[in-house]
C-alpha cells in the first residue's frame, strides 16, 4: 500500500512536549511520576539521560532511541568531541534497554552520522542529527495514524456506534515525538469525528496503561481503563472490533515483541475473530533479526511485582509494598507475539501482512 492519498490531516501537537533542547541538555517529560503528577526534568550529562531511559522517566521504544540521540549530542557538548567519548555515550546509552531495537537504531544513526566527521565538526552535526531523527518521528507518527485511520473508517461503515479499539501498554504522544503509534490511528480518527472509544489494559506492573488513560483524557478521546485479565472475556463478547498495540521490535518475518501480556490479547482476538494491528515506524524493524526466538527480552527488577504506587490521602505518590521482599519472583517486560496472530503491521509506509514487511521496506532488507 503506498502513503495514503487522503487529504493530510492537520498536524498533532503534543499537550506536553516529551523531548525538546534546552541549552546543552534536554527538558523531557518525567513519567515515573504520571498519571499522578507531570514534571519536567532536565537533564545535562549523558549519564542522566542513560539513568532517565534505564529508570523509565523516558519510555516508549520511538521516544527512547530519539532521546539516546540527544544524549550523544550531550555528551559531545559537555565532554569533548574526541572518539573516546563518542564511544563512551553510544557504549552508555545502547546498554540501557535491550529490547527497544529504536534505541540501537538511533545509536547506529548518530554513530555513522559523526564518526567521519573531525572533531571540530561533530558538536553542531550531533544536535543537528538528533533534532531530525525526533523530527522524523513526529512525521511518521503522522503518517501512521492515517494509515490506520483507514482501517478504522471502514470498521465504522460497517457498524453502528463507536469503533472500539482496546490496546495493551502506552503507544500514544507519550512514546513517541508526535501523536504515537497504536494511538495515532485513534487521534486522527476522533480529529475526523468519527466516534470512538479506547478500551485501556491497566498493563501490570508498570501500568502503563494509566498513562494512555491519562493521555487519552488530555485528548478528549472517550475510553474505559479495564484490568488486564478482562481482555479475553470483552473480546468474545464482540465489544471490541479491533486491538491496535506498538512494539519494540518487529523481526523480519514479523514476529513482535511489545509490552508482557501484548500475546495473551492477540491470543484472545484470534480466538474471538477481532483483528490484532501492530502499529510501528521503520526504526522498530529488525531484519537482521530472523525471527522473535532471536529477540532479547529484558528482566526488570521484580520489585516492580512487589510494590505499588499511588496517591494517599493527603495526594501523596506513595509507595506500598504487597509482597514480602524474599518472595520468589520473574519479571519480564515483553513478550513475543508470533506473526501468523497479527492481522497486519500498520507503518508509515502503508498497511501490510506481517511477512510481507521487505515489500515496503527492500532498502533494510
Amino acid at each position: 500500500m503506498p502513503f495514503s492519498s487522503e487529504p493530510a490531516q492537520s498536524a498533532f501537537r503534543q499537550p506536553i512536549p516529551t523531548l525538546r533542547r534546552d541549552g546543552d541538555a534536554i527538558a523531557i517529560l518525567d513519567q515515573t511520576l504520571l498519571p499522578f503528577r507531570s514534571e519536567i526534568r532536565r537533564l545535562t550529562r549523558v549519564t542522566e539521560v542513560a539513568a532517565a531511559i534505564r529508570g523509565m522517566q523516558v519510555r516508549g521504544a520511538p521516544l527512547i532511541g530519539a532521546t539516546a540521540a540527544f544524549g550523544v549530542a550531550i555528551a559531545l557538548a559537555t565532554d569533548g568531541t574526541g572518539e573516546a567519548v563518542l564511544d563512551d555515550a553510544l557504549s552508555l546509552l545502547g546498554a540501557t534497554r535491550p529490547t527497544a531495537v529504536n534505541l540501537h537504531w538511533a545509536l547506529a544513526r548518530m554513530d555513522g552520522a559523526l564518526r567521519p566527521l573531525g572533531p571540530g565538526a561533530r558538536r553542531d552535526a550531533a544536535w543537528r542529527e538528533a533534532h531530525a531523527i525526533a523530527a522524523e518521528d513526529a512525521a511518521t507518527c503522522k503518517e501512521i495514524g492515517a494509515h490506520g485511520l483507514n482501517l478504522l473508517t471502514d470498521i465504522a461503515a460497517r457498524r453502528n456506534g463507536r469503533v472500539r479499539v482496546m490496546t495493551h501498554c502506552n503507544a500514544g504522544w507519550l512514546a513517541t515525538c508526535g501523536a504515537g503509534t497504536a494511538l495515532a490511528p485513534v487521534y486522527a480518527a476522533h480529529q475526523r469525528g468519527i466516534a470512538v472509544e479506547v478500551l485501556v489494559s491497566e498493563t501490570r506492573p508498570r501500568n502503563q496503561g494509566l498513562l494512555t488513560a491519562w493521555e487519552l483524557r488530555q485528548a478528549g478521546v472517550p475510553h474505559t481503563l479495564i484490568a488486564d485479565n478482562a481482555a479475553g472475556l470483552l473480546l468474545a463478547r464482540r465489544d471490541v472490533d479491533a486491538v491496535i498495540t506498538g512494539a519494540d521490535r518487529i523481526a523480519a518475518n514479523g514476529d513482535t515483541a511489545n509490552k508482557v501480556g501484548t500475546l495473551l490479547k492477540a491470543l484472545a482476538a484470534r480466538a474471538a475473530g477481532v483483528p490484532f494491528y501492530i502499529a510501528a515506524p521503520h526504526s522498530t524493524l529488525d531484519f537482521d533479526c530472523a525471527d522473535g526466538s532471536h529477540i532479547p527480552i529484558e528482566d526488570r527488577d521484580t520489585d516492580e511485582l512487589r510494590v505499588v504506587r499511588g496517591l494517599d490521602r493527603d495526594g501523596r505518590i506513595v509507595e506500598l509494598r504487597q509482597a514480602p521482599g524474599d518472595t520468589a519472583t520473574a519479571n519480564p517486560a515483553f513478550d513475543v507475539t508470533p506473526a501468523g496472530l497479527i492481522t497486519a503491521i500498520i507503518t508509515e509506509r502503508g498497511v501490510v501482512s506481517p511477512g510481507a514487511l521487505g515489500s515496503l521496506y527492500p532498502e533494510q532488507t
